[in-house]
């Protein structure tokens, strides 16, 4: 299910895990370096909370404080308070033991593709990363690609919620219509972005087949080198086309 023909955009918003890097080698790296850490600075906890025990004792948090569902910065806070609290260790670590988490969070392997398709993309369009994650590209080292980025935690809603692709729209300048969504997720990114009313771009890298009853993406890659061709071929037909049309 792939469409090529070109249609106008304005700009890109853009997901970022499973998009632009793959989340689960980030996971996997989180979870032992937060346990690492455990074991030097409060022993008691690492005893007391393996590495499962700890996702069982996430899933606990996140359950109890659904009103925090579009913030996973603060319930992974709560997630490690809770962790020390009930292991009898110093939940004055928090902060310490959070910043160990975020280092190795930011620590991202992107896709071969991304960075010179970001770079091609970015030539043609501002990009936006619109994300319910809390990757922070400044860390990262890829913020020089971006307009700018809008994270769940800062507008107060995640996606597929209309409101934080009308929000990013906005800060662009464009009509909705004008945007472009790219990401990897059907619900959180196609089918929301269809919702708010965006053009939306499907990176399907794994050959997954489309599942959804009603919506289906206006374009479909493996990756996001397949997205800048599209755009570099739109705008090669139609040299007099700029940015701002």
């Amino acid at each position: 299910m792939t469409r090529m023909d070109f249609f106008p955009i304005r700009a890109v918003t853009l997901d970022l895990d499973d998009t632009v890097w793959p989340f689960a080698p980030i996971s996997e790296r989180i979870e032992q370096a937060l346990d690492s850490w455990f074991r030097t600075h409060s022993p008691r906890t690492a005893e007391r909370f393996s590495i499962a025990a700890m996702r069982d004792l996430r899933l606990r948090v996140h359950q109890q404080n659904p009103h925090l569902a579009h913030d996973i910065s603060a319930l992974r806070r709560l997630s490690i308070e809770q962790a020390l609290r009930e292991s009898g260790g110093d939940t004055r670590l928090v902060d310490a033991a959070y910043e160990a988490f975020f280092a190795a969070r930011n620590q991202v392997e992107c896709y071969p593709d991304s960075v010179a398709a970001l770079e091609r993309i970015a030539a043609r369009v501002p990009i936006a990363a619109l994300t319910n994650g809390n990757a922070d590209l400044e860390r990262i080292g890829l913020a020089q690609h971006f307009a700018f980025q809008l994270g769940a935690v800062e507008h107060g809603k995640a996606k597929p919620s209309p409101c934080i692709f009308h929000a990013a729209c906005d800060r662009l300048g464009c009509e909705r219509g004008q945007v472009l969504h790219v990401g990897d997720h059907i619900e959180a990114d196609v089918a929301g972005a269809a919702r708010a009313g965006l053009r939306s771009c499907w990176i399907n890298r794994d050959g997954r087949s489309w599942r959804h009853d009603i919506i289906t993406p206006d374009l479909e890659f493996d990756s996001l080198t397949g997205l800048a061709d599209w755009i570099d071929a739109g705008f090669q037909d139609a040299p007099h086309r700029s940015a701002s049309e």
